[in-house]
């Protein structure tokens, strides 16, 4: 819908007054009527959410359990063989890693395995994913150790190795039958590392309790706090604290684990205070396992296209080791740490202490962000990349269940593994039957292989586990590429990965949002704000800055603004708006009005008709330009601050006689302008749908004024 207006200009010539009229489009769209009744809106979603139809009751059982969606239309032949080699390497790589990460945990091997068996049965059936391994991640080990340890130590248990000759399934077992009030006998039965199973156990089910309510109250927005260059950088913090915290296995020393603000620094300060205690046995193991790991991973990773799956080279470590430490006595002879008893079968399950939430529950939150954001990011990589769809709410179910159920099972928290879901998907994994194949090679260690492990060090764990952070601290060598990119990110990068190797993993974490969060503020604050040309032959207007051969408008300045005007840049704004036209308003006014007082005051004196002149002069000097055009296609919003500040500019450029022209506003800035009364009554037509009709109108306004009759 258009409407016209006309402009004309009336002159005097030998012949008569002749009238030069010129016609100005402008565009008049009519606004959709919106309903803001709050109470239809509720009472319609209130319909639909209680309406119960078999089709809907359907569709919420299988959104709920996407299991039932795919598996009867699993194509046996096509995907089977995929799925069950690809089940069987995840398997084979989890038994070692389950028993390391165990250790980083603080608590026994056989609730490594017991988590990547729960984890990955669970998310074969809520998971939407068909790639991602769900199973025990470094990073949230860590994280959920160094609170195991703080909950151990508060409870009076030293960090020493439990001497009690109780097992620690026995001890679990026997605990869920005490009374509460036999406080004496469950001191006595409960253990250090039944203690300790109890605290992640509880603290895995209020982290999983958090995302299932982060998924029913639709909160996944969260993770966008969490930018890749943070999740990054935040990983490979906790990748040197990690690094950190399992030296003491490889140089075989007794020393606790330090927790709080600067524990890397405390914990390589105690490994130095107690080196020369270290344990040649355990060294010279750790020596030679590093020697058959790294160059294998490597081979492995250079071979991975011409492999059709990768040599499972930790687990043929971990029975060489075993069974060195085993006939050569490494105990009992060197004094090597080990393993110790693993039982097998599945302890009674119990429920988490309901004493230890309020002592968890701020712990919980930043591993179930962390789970959660990885699980999801991972989730939407893969389906990406192979063409399906994802439900992050359902994910952060699935993810939350993966936690909420196990943890009646002595099992800590869990999330998705790049690593390991890398290796699924090379392995050919067509669907989540690959999980369910994982937890049966699981299953079967469990029942029968896991007490075969009594005699395997422990050096040889960390060593697995440090092995296993190659990729995390690889980051370093895109550095030079991540500056080239964005220097921005790269400094949020080094920022997240500092705070947490240095001051601690949850303070870390909340340092990298908080940083790349100012880091968005400063970069609105200060925004990029060039002046415009045309281009020729065209309706279009560019930055001058930045192209070349571009032509200006007599009379017209084009400025545009690249980023959402509100209080924290408003006075960048008006600044560079001043700086860009090279008038400030306020001066040129303060400069007249100190020239007509001088003028006034040399009238009065009779100071001569020169220097009056002079000051008329300058009162009257031109400025080179009559109106400005703010293109505002890049301010996304304005706050009252913005508001005002525009009333400002116009007000403030009015007085000198130069005009303000809004153009390309978004239905959003248009709204905010009406509602805060920026224009005065009829003149809502100075709001331009283009630059391009906006130099338009000023050209035929000013064509107008400069041709306009004087008698």
């Amino acid at each position: 819908m258009t409407e016209t207006n006309s402009v004309c200009a009336v002159t005097e010539g030998p012949e008569g007054d002749d009238a030069k009229c010129s016609f100005h489009h402008r565009m008049f769209l009519e606004p959709q009527e919106k309903k803001r009744s709050m109470k239809a809106l509720v009472v319609k979603q209130a319909k639909k959410t209680c309406s119960c139809t078999p089709t809907k009751v359907k569709d919420c059982v299988f959104g709920f359990l996407p299991i039932l969606q795919w598996l009867p239309k699993y194509k046996l032949r096509e995907y089977l063989l995929g799925d069950l080699m690809s089940g069987v390497i995840v398997g084979v790589l989890l038994v070692p890693q389950s028993i390391a990460y165990s250790l980083l945990a603080g608590v026994e091997p056989v609730y490594g395995l017991y988590t990547s068996f729960f984890a990955s049965l669970i998310y074969s059936i809520f998971g939407t994913s068909r790639h991602i391994s769900v199973g025990i991640f470094g990073v949230i080990c860590l994280m959920m150790g160094q609170v195991v340890d703080r909950e151990v130590e508060r409870a009076g248990y030293d960090l020493e190795p439990a001497v009690l000759s109780v097992p620690p399934g026995t001890a679990a077992h026997v605990n869920t039958t005490l009374s509460p009030a036999n406080g004496t006998a469950q001191e006595l039965l409960c253990d250090k590392s039944c203690h300790a199973i109890t605290v992640a156990a509880t603290m895995t089910f209020i982290a999983g309790v958090y995302q299932v309510a982060m998924g029913f109250f639709q909160v996944g927005f969260v993770s966008v706090y969490l930018s890749d260059s943070l999740l990054s950088g935040f990983v490979t913090g906790a990748s040197f604290t990690v690094l950190t915290s399992q030296v003491k296995y490889l140089l075989g020393l007794d020393i606790p684990r330090s927790g709080g603000i600067g524990s890397l620094i405390v914990t390589w300060i105690n490994i130095f205070k107690n080196i020369h205690k270290t344990n040649i046995c355990d060294l010279i193991t750790s020596f030679l396992c590093f020697l058959v790991l790294i160059p294998t991973k490597e081979l492995n990773e250079h071979f991975k296209s011409k492999l059709k799956a990768p040599v499972p080279v930790e687990l043929v470590v971990v029975v060489a080791a075993t069974l060195a430490s085993h006939f050569g006595k490494l105990k009992e002879t060197y004094g090597s740490s080990i393993s110790g008893h693993i039982p097998t079968g599945f302890l009674p399950p119990r429920p988490p202490d309901w004493t230890l939430i309020p002592n968890v529950a701020l712990d919980a939150i930043p591993i179930a962000i962390i789970g959660f954001a990885i699980t999801v990011s991972l989730s939407e990589m893969f389906a990406k990349k192979h063409g399906y769809s994802v439900k992050a709410n359902q994910e952060m179910y699935a993810i939350g269940f993966c936690n909420i159920i196990p943890s009646f099972f002595h099992c800590f928290t869990t999330s998705a593994a790049l690593a390991k879901t890398l290796v699924k998907e090379s392995t050919g994994c067509r669907t989540q039957i690959s999980g369910l194949v994982t937890s049966l090679v699981i299953l079967l260690v469990l029942l029968v292989i896991a007490p075969l492990f009594y005699s395997l060090q422990k050096c040889v764990l960390a060593v697995i586990t440090i092995v296993n952070l190659r990729g995390a601290l690889r980051k370093f060598k895109d550095l030079p590429k991540m500056w080239h990119l964005s220097r921005v990110d790269t400094v949020i990068w080094g920022v997240t990965m500092a705070a947490t190797a240095f001051i601690s993993t949850e303070i870390g974490l909340l340092v990298g949002v908080c940083f790349s969060m100012l880091c968005v503020i400063f970069r609105t604050q200060r925004p990029e704000a060039p002046l415009l040309g045309w281009v020729a032959e065209s309706e279009t207007y560019e930055s001058l800055s930045a192209y070349k051969n571009l032509q200006t408008k007599p009379g017209i300045v084009v400025f545009r603004f690249e980023a959402p005007l509100y209080y924290i840049n408003k006075e960048c704004f008006k600044s560079t708006l001043y700086k860009q036209t090279g008038v400030n308003p306020v001066w040129v006014k303060a400069a007249k009005k100190k020239a007509a007082k001088r003028m006034l005051r040399e009238k009065e004196v009779g100071s001569g008709d020169n220097q009056t002149s002079i000051s008329m002069d300058f009162v009257s000097e031109p400025l080179g330009f009559h109106t400005i055009v703010i293109d505002c296609c890049a301010v996304q919003f304005l706050d009252t601050a913005g508001i005002r500040t525009l009333k400002e500019v116009c007000k403030d450029y009015g007085e000198i006689d130069v005009h303000v022209l809004l153009a390309q506003c978004n239905p959003s800035v248009r709204s905010s302008l009406i509602r805060g009364e920026f224009f005065k009554e009829g003149e809502d037509h100075l709001l331009f749908h283009s630059v391009h009709q906006a130099v338009d109108f000023a050209l035929g306004t000013q064509g107008h004024s400069g041709t306009s009759v004087s008698k």
